[in-house]
């Protein structure tokens, strides 16, 4: 897709499209990994895994961080993986980006699992989470600025990218990987620590979330073993 869409746009010197797709592709990578993820609770919750948990004399912020710090470890091995590739488009990766990077997948990763685990958490089957999964995944990453730049797009999407975890995660990316683009069309679109703010942000509000959610449903499974 990079190699052919950059035959037919201007991109500044020193940079191709495919390598700004790039840092797009790593956050899809952490976007589906830490989203099936959280799949596993509801897996958990349908065959009566969950009940046993839920009667554990441990936390629910116990339950909800273990999945999330799995979930985000996950995403963490597989964008790992592909960042392998960097090398081959003309992205050099040396010892400090490698750890910046490190950081800011796993960043985004606790962030997108936080919301994964948020939407899980009130789902009852594999079938409905599928079902929700694609109209919140797939808008996650159209509008994240993985693909195009947002500062190009109209004020009414920019807007609604504003409320997307994912793009600040993919423009953290885009602060590792080209470092050497700031200020063109095709650099980051935020700066450095608003991107850290709003990731902060955002897991801080799911996790919590969810684990108000994982306790109301806890009363309710110790009610209902009574």
């Amino acid at each position: 897709m990079g190699v052919g869409i950059n035959r037919i746009v201007e991109t500044p010197p020193g940079i191709s499209y495919l390598q700004f797709l790039f840092p797009g592709v790593v956050g899809m990578v952490v976007l589906f990994s830490s989203m099936h993820s959280a799949l596993s609770t509801v897996y958990d919750r349908e065959f009566g895994v969950m009940r046993l948990i839920l009667v554990a004399p441990i936390s629910r912020l116990t339950i909800v961080g273990g999945k999330v710090a799995s979930g985000s470890l996950l995403s963490l091995l597989q964008a790992g993986i592909l960042l392998c590739l960097a090398p081959l488009i003309g992205i050099p990766l040396g010892l400090q980006q490698i750890l910046l990077l490190t950081v800011y997948i796993l960043l985004t990763a606790v962030a997108i699992t936080g919301v994964g685990l948020l939407l899980a958490s009130r789902i009852d089957s594999l079938e409905n989470f599928a079902a929700i999964m694609n109209f919140v995944v797939f808008p996650m990453f159209f509008l994240s600025g993985g693909l195009y730049p947002v500062k190009l797009l109209p004020a009414g999407l920019q807007w609604v990218i504003y409320a997307n975890p994912l793009a600040y995660g993919i423009d953290l990316f885009k602060h590792a990987l080209l470092p050497g683009v700031p200020g063109t069309a095709l650099g980051p679109d935020f700066a450095l620590a608003l991107n850290l703010i709003m990731l902060v942000a955002f897991s801080t509000v799911t996790i919590a979330a969810a684990t108000a959610l994982f306790d109301k449903e806890a009363r309710l499974v110790r009610l209902a073993t009574r």
